[in-house]
């Protein structure tokens, strides 16, 4: 019994020590400042967003992507933070994608979204959100979201807990990365010649 305890024990401790390294690194300063940079209250403040909120949602881009990472915003490094600002065109998808290190908390600003996420299990759900919903895709799922007003644009804001989420695009990231043909239309169970349409359409 006490052995059994014991191995309870030691599975939360590593679950709980699994799940903190699979995170931004923690830093042991207040913030993070680039070398030579004098922080300021404008190194904490970023205004890239200011014009795409005064802009409409181009029509002739199916979906835009305004990122707020570390890479765009330095003061983030290190604070496990970032955003996303997402322009839908009437129609338009974000496609099946995941991110690797963050779960994406979406709302919806403006119009309205199907989205949905597939588990392990390879359970889809799928939910219709309307302005000012909002909606967890877990950390590491692959997930879409799409505007399927044929009239009006939609506009989200994602959040997520790394400074960079990254993001994997299914598409790109098959039929993008050199896989060999012969082994992707195994897996599909299509012929090389889809596999080769499917390449060249992602590549293009």
């Amino acid at each position: 019994m006490a052995m059994k305890a014991c191995l309870i024990v030691l599975t939360v401790v590593l679950s709980i020590t699994l799940n903190v390294q699979a995170g931004d690194p923690n830093i042991v300063s207040d913030f993070l400042v680039p070398s030579g940079v004098n922080p300021d209250g404008k190194f904490f403040t970023f205004t890239g967003l200011r014009s795409v909120l005064r802009s409409t949602t181009p029509s002739n881009v199916p979906f835009k992507v305004t990122k707020v990472t570390n890479d765009e915003f330095a003061a983030l490094d290190g604070q496990s933070v970032s955003y996303a600002l997402l322009q839908y065109a009437p129609g338009g998808v974000n496609g099946p994608h995941t991110h690797p290190r963050s779960a994406e908390l979406l709302i919806v600003l403006q119009g309205w979204l199907e989205v949905g996420f597939v588990d392990s299990t390879n359970k889809l759900f799928r939910q219709i959100l309307k302005t000012g919903d909002v909606f967890v895709f877990p950390k590491g799922l692959v997930h879409f979201q799409a505007n399927l007003d044929p009239k009006y644009p939609a506009v989200a804001l994602s959040a997520f807990g790394s400074a960079n989420a990254g993001t994997i695009q299914i598409p790109r990231a098959l039929f993008s990365s050199s896989i060999d043909n012969i082994v992707l239309a195994k897996s599909f169970k299509v012929d090389s010649n889809t596999i080769q349409k499917m390449v060249s359409a992602n590549t293009a």
